[in-house]
């Protein structure tokens, strides 16, 4: 699914699902085997098999619902 990855105003990320109208914070980010793992508030996981280093934001990126 393609999510918006961005900053909220307190510089925390934030993750944007369009398709679910769902916009959360993330509260933990971890490496997997398939790539970065982003743990939303709403305690979806979230992998980015091809998120560049450094991150630029805002910017749309595909991403797997893990749970």
């Amino acid at each position: 699914m393609k999510v918006m990855l961005r900053q909220n105003a307190m510089g925390h990320l934030v993750v944007y699902v369009a398709k679910k109208d769902l916009e959360e914070e993330v509260v933990n980010q971890t490496e997997g085997d398939e790539g970065k793992i982003f743990t939303l508030a709403n305690g979806w996981e979230l992998v980015f098999p091809n998120l560049p280093e450094p991150m630029k934001l805002p910017q749309t990126v595909e991403a797997k619902r893990l749970s």
